[in-house]
């Protein structure tokens, strides 16, 4: 039998023996069956062992594709092109390709896509948006920086996605634009919402920057990537995103000719003829270095996509059957990505102190966890002036009180995973 030398101090059991005592192994205190220390020895040994848990490991990830990007990116220094350079135009034609959508336009990030896009529909002020609370803050932001209504709608409480009868309720002849968002990698149901844009001659802008990579199902069983389906499409490459870069980034999509001569007007100081101005647009623009990066992440999306899904498969299975964790639902129209894996917690008279606590428990065992998003937008005070206080959003307030996202990325191990599910079953064990 192979013997290991180790000192116990890199075990973490100095009190059983001098901190610096050279142990060898097997020994007669932690293989027989009889001892209880076996098991102890057993978990700090896994625990020293195990990669520190990130809630989006990019280092990892950026070591699997680190010869590539690093010659990417010296590629770029040596051509001094920092800007449109020949990468951004390549990926432009990679996402379109990729999305099966004629036109993309890159930009700096994905609130400047979003409101970039709102400008080129010529949305007047105090014109309405319907859009989800239950959102990040960047998707109702940039209606009100327009000086546009936010109208905002409940979402399904199992998908976390706008509802399309809550849509449907919430239209005036003021309503010009729908903002369905495809929150933490599901798919919202796009056909529904589309019907019903077409029905009252809505604009449909899609914020895809949790869910590039997924499909939407069609009744008649055709598919189509998010962010190809609505009026406009946009996405984010912040670094956490499914297909991120390594600073900030973002990008435009449309099937529309003329619309897309306008979005790339106004993401270039509203010009199409360097110097002569037909339009207030603004600068935003994908600078080289993250297209490369980019060029090159594209291409590993698939897989990407499938270790999340490995690591959710994971995480179902191991909150299988537990009466207080509902896990991420997939509805047949969506291929769910898992931009984030966010748990819903009920079944407890205290649920958001439940949910908090949990959220502790982790950070103490250095396992990082999210609340996305603990104030809707509805509630922020920077809508108090649109009439945000007098929302009943009772969908809303119910998932904001008891949603938490666990560390979800390409990188995650199992003994990450068992470490991470045992920790969130032991702390709600004690609650029960």
């Amino acid at each position: 039998m192979q013997r290991f030398i180790t000192p116990l101090s890199v075990i973490g059991l100095p009190g059983l023996f001098k901190t610096h005592r050279l142990f060898t192994f097997p020994h007669p205190l932690f293989f027989n069956h009889k001892t209880p220390f076996l098991p102890y020895f057993r978990t700090r040994l896994n625990n020293r062992f195990m990669r520190p848990i990130q809630m989006v490991d990019l280092k990892q990830q950026y070591l699997a594709i680190k010869q590539e990007v690093d010659a990417a990116i010296l590629d770029v220094l040596d051509s001094s092109a920092f800007i449109n350079g020949k990468p951004v135009q390549e990926l432009a034609a990679d996402l379109s390709r990729y999305l099966g959508v004629k036109h993309t336009i890159p930009c700096a990030n994905g609130t400047d896509a979003l409101q970039i896009a709102m400008m080129a529909l010529d949305l007047q002020p105090g014109d309405e948006v319907i859009t989800p609370s239950f959102t990040y803050i960047a998707t109702t932001e940039v209606v009100a920086l327009l000086r546009l209504k936010p109208v905002f709608v409940e979402v399904d409480p199992k998908t976390f996605c706008i509802d399309p009868e809550a849509i449907r309720k919430a239209i005036t002849p003021k309503t010009k634009a729908i903002v369905p968002v495809h929150l933490y990698g599901h798919v919202c149901n796009m056909e529904e919402i589309m019907k019903i844009a077409a029905e009252h001659n809505l604009f449909v802008i899609e914020d895809n920057a949790q869910a590039i990579g997924s499909d939407f199902t069609y009744s008649d069983g055709t598919k189509k990537k998010t962010g190809s389906i609505g009026t406009i499409g946009c996405t984010s490459f912040f670094p956490s995103k499914n297909l991120g870069c390594y600073g900030d980034g973002g990008a435009i999509f449309t099937n529309d000719d003329a619309l897309a001569e306008k979005l790339k007007m106004i993401a270039n100081h509203g010009q199409k003829v360097r110097y002569y101005h037909e339009m207030v647009g603004c600068n935003s623009r994908l600078d080289t270095v993250q297209a490369a990066v980019l060029k090159i992440k594209l291409k590993k999306l698939g897989e990407y996509i499938a270790a999340r899904r490995k690591a959710a498969d994971y995480y179902d299975n191991a909150f299988a059957g537990h009466k207080h964790i509902t896990t991420p639902y997939r509805a047949s129209y969506s291929n769910h990505v898992f931009h984030q894996y966010t748990l819903t917690l009920d079944g407890y008279n205290n649920v958001a102190e439940v949910r908090n606590g949990l959220n502790e428990y982790l950070a103490a065992h250095k396992i990082p966890s999210m609340i996305y998003y603990p104030v809707p937008a509805h509630r922020q005070k920077m809508f108090a002036a649109f009439g945000g206080g007098d929302y009943n959003l009772e969908i809303t307030d119910w998932l904001t009180d008891r949603v938490i996202s666990l560390p979800m990325h390409t990188e995650l191990e199992e003994d990450q995973l068992q470490f991470i599910t045992s920790k969130v079953l032991e702390y709600l064990k004690s609650k029960s």
